[in-house]
């Protein structure tokens, strides 16, 4: 359980997320703010509270039992890049470098550029076979760290993510976990119209996962479910509701910000939203 201080300190790092994403998207006149928006909870929870994960990375003697990250939503980096950057893996100053040439702050996240990047992504419908990977890997080396895998709700519609549902119970990982965003937009609209998922916790209960569903933006909701789930004795998944765009009222539950920046007056009304 999470003390109302924590949960307000936790309140305040998102807040400053979604500044960090906005003002990265509006400088590089590029980005992904949408679904970045949506997944601030979630990420400050996962990496200030929850997950194992070292801001030292290599340097940490503890690096090899440190828990995986695998963001394969990956076009979603501006929210990585903010909350690594608020833990310290680099200067919050080097966020301005977002989208531009020659930066480690990549559009989609690279591995091989910036410390705390466990996979390069972008390509939807494979973080989940990927983690699945990492999972079995852990397994074989006795080795205790968990792999969460945060996926959006539209790439459920690739079928390699379906062949990784049925692999994990298949493989008895319980030290994996899926997080689904489910804002229920992508970017041709909504996915229910696009390619209908529901009743999505029936479809994962079939293949034989636990499953929870939440609201992915309340703070101590997303901290007991993921401690739950690192508790379990099988694969779980939880799928998170969320708004797409959350925080700025003319973004929120708009697919038209999937992937668009926002001009100058826009970028100064969200601000003034943002920092009220």
């Amino acid at each position: 359980m999470l003390s109302n201080k924590e949960i307000e300190e936790l309140q305040e790092k998102c807040r400053q997320t979604r500044i960090n994403i906005l003002k990265m998207v509006h400088n590089a006149s590029s980005g992904h703010i949408g679904g970045a928006f949506s997944g601030a909870e979630i990420l400050n929870v996962l990496y200030n509270k929850s997950l194992n994960i070292p801001s030292d990375w290599k340097k940490s003697k503890d690096f090899e039992k440190r828990d995986r990250f695998i963001l394969s939503k990956g076009h979603a980096s501006a929210l990585l890049y903010s909350v690594l950057a608020q833990r310290g893996f680099f200067p919050e100053s080097e966020l301005m470098t977002f989208r531009k040439f020659h930066s480690r702050l990549q559009g989609h996240p690279c591995c091989r550029e910036l410390d705390g990047i466990e996979v390069s992504s972008g390509s939807l419908g494979q973080g989940l076979s990927v983690g699945c990977g990492m999972a079995i890997g852990l397994k074989l080396d006795h080795n205790p760290a968990n792999v969460v895998v945060y996926m959006g709700d539209g790439e459920l519609q690739e079928g390699s993510v379906w062949e990784a549902f049925m692999q994990a119970p298949h493989r008895h990982l319980d030290n994996i976990i899926a997080i689904i965003d489910r804002n229920r937009l992508q970017i041709d609209g909504e996915t229910e119209k696009v390619m209908s998922l529901d009743p999505l916790d029936k479809k994962l209960e079939a293949f034989n996962w636990e499953v929870a569903t939440i609201d992915g933006h309340n703070i101590q909701e997303i901290y007991d479910t993921v401690e739950r789930a690192k508790a379990a004795k099988r694969p779980f998944a939880i799928i998170a509701n969320t708004v797409k765009g959350k925080g700025v009222s003319f973004m929120e539950n708009n697919a038209g910000w999937h992937g668009k920046a926002p001009n100058d007056e826009q970028f100064e009304q969200a601000m003034a939203e943002l920092t009220k």
